[in-house]
């Protein structure tokens, strides 16, 4: 399935982003974890992605350990070892062992993505086995990979940031949607990424409002939330703290989202292209250096 069948302009925009930094691969038989939020009925191989990104003018990728299918890391690092120009992050265990985190690494791994969203109970990121996790990962200099609802942050970020390991927050903050560039978790985001260490995605902006899945045409709020977070971060943070993603192949909502409808949200969030330009050498130096 490509993500271009639908769009009916594939003319690739002129000065693209280097780097997409979001995106998902699996096929149709992958098996799925516990308690999967959705089952996708198709595949998205690497090769339908790196079509995609060539159909758009994209040179590199990132592909984010996606929850549903638990800790099945198998075929993305197949497909990291076959395509050097993606790296990715993986869902593991908090107890994996470091032999088996650095021959990770060799084969295009960049970091660990903590998939926190949609729990009754957050981990105790405090605890033995996480810290253990934390440390190696700042060890091997990847980053942690980060997703939970925004009122959230100010519980887990004092402890992330202790570890010394780089943080990069996935969608935004995914700040609560009535309070957006309010939230007192969008504002710890801010006050994290001035200490250094932290990276946001500006991505999946269609996402912002949790939206059901299935939908035929995105969230106009989530959308207005976006530009409002973008122009913010951008304020706050500077391009040499923010990175781009597409999300692709929008999981969920691939009725209602294509990679186009993702570059051109980028370019509404940042007008200028010299400060794109710029996002995208930081993700090339956080991803490829």
């Amino acid at each position: 399935m490509s993500q271009d069948a639908r769009s009916q302009d594939d003319t690739p925009f002129h000065d693209a982003p280097i780097v997409d930094s979001h995106a998902h691969i699996f096929t149709r038989d992958m098996p799925l974890g516990a308690s999967p939020w959705h089952t996708p009925d198709y595949g998205f191989t690497a090769e339908d992605y790196l079509r995609t990104l060539d159909e758009h003018g994209v040179h590199f990728g990132v592909i984010a350990g996606i929850s549903i299918y638990g800790h099945y890391n198998d075929y993305m690092l197949e497909m990291l070892r076959k395509y050097k120009r993606l790296r990715g992050t993986v869902n593991v265990p908090p107890t994996t062992d470091r032999y088996i985190l650095e021959r990770m690494k060799a084969d295009g791994i960049v970091g660990v993505r903590l998939q926190l969203t949609r729990r009754k109970e957050l981990p105790d990121l405090g605890g033995e086995d996480y810290r253990l996790l934390l440390r190696r990962v700042a060890d091997l200099d990847w980053h942690v990979h980060v997703v939970v609802e925004g009122q959230l942050w100010p519980l887990i970020l004092q402890k992330l940031e202790a570890s010394g390991a780089k943080l990069v927050i996935d969608h935004f903050g995914h700040p609560d949607p009535q309070e957006a560039e309010n939230c007192a978790g969008f504002q710890a985001v801010l006050r994290s990424v001035e200490k250094g260490r932290t990276w946001v995605k500006l991505s999946a902006g269609y996402r912002l409002t949790w939206a059901a899945h299935g939908q035929t045409r995105r969230d106009p709020r989530a959308l207005d939330m976006a530009r409002r977070l973008a122009r913010k971060l951008l304020e706050h943070a500077g391009p040499e703290r923010l990175v781009w993603g597409s999300d692709c192949p929008f999981v969920g909502h691939e009725a209602a989202v294509t990679y186009r409808d993702a570059l051109e949200d980028f370019y509404s969030w940042v007008p200028d292209p010299v400060v794109r330009r710029r996002i995208s050498a930081t993700a090339l130096k956080l991803y490829f250096s």
